[in-house]
């Protein structure tokens, strides 16, 4: 009912009635559908870590390993109604501050987990990753939330094909490219990127300085 009307239109009883159940049977389970919706994206969430970590787990060369993950990344893209879901979840995040604070954590551990995968990955690769693990999490979902919006828009120049050069081009240019190729930045701070040659902070600080 959230993807076929929204958030918002979708009411207790539309809910209650659908899933064959009576209004005091939702609120004796959900305070509200704010709760639903975040027990709903949770359960996706879940769900999509175990396949993560399922790539991860397959072994293999970094090659064989990148192809899964493209594989993995490309499945996501075709699965509107989930995304339809985080969507809602993100507006709602954006206007209500108690809801926020709940889904946010919710998108660390997100990111914490994809910044895991990134991390293991450039071990088992044997190479240095170009950013912070937590800067290419970030990019990798941004990208990933990016792309998905416009294959809802305009599915037929955001292909299934077009989607996984994309992927492939992330992760063979950024995660698996050296250092010294990439302008480095502090994305936590916002501060601007510092190219091959430029001189580091002082150590133990976290600004970059002039």
């Amino acid at each position: 009912m959230f993807v076929k009307k929204g958030l918002a239109a979708t009411s207790v009883e539309d809910i209650a009635e659908t899933a064959g159940y009576t209004r005091g049977a939702f609120y004796s389970n959900f305070d509200g559908k704010p709760e639903l919706l975040l027990e709903l994206v949770r359960r996706d969430h879940d769900s999509a870590q175990l396949d993560l970590w399922a790539v991860m787990d397959g072994g293999g060369t970094p090659a064989e390993m990148n192809a899964r993950a493209i594989a993995y990344y490309s499945r996501y893209f075709r699965d509107r109604e989930c995304f339809l879901l985080w969507v809602e979840a993100n507006l709602l995040a954006y206007r209500d501050t108690a809801f926020q604070e709940r889904f946010n954590a919710l998108r660390h551990e997100k990111l914490n987990q994809i910044s895991a995968y990134i991390r293991t990955a450039s071990k088992r690769d044997g190479r240095q990753l170009p950013l912070q693990a937590d800067a290419l999490a970030l990019g990798l979902v941004s990208l990933r939330d990016g792309v998905r919006f416009s294959r809802m828009c305009d599915p037929q120049r955001a292909s299934d094909k077009v989607m996984q050069i994309v992927l492939a081009g992330f992760f063979s240019c950024v995660l698996c490219r050296q250092s010294e190729d990439i302008p480095r930045a502090d994305h936590r701070a916002g501060k601007p990127g510092r190219g091959r040659g430029s001189r580091t902070p002082t150590a133990g600080t976290d600004k970059i300085r002039d």
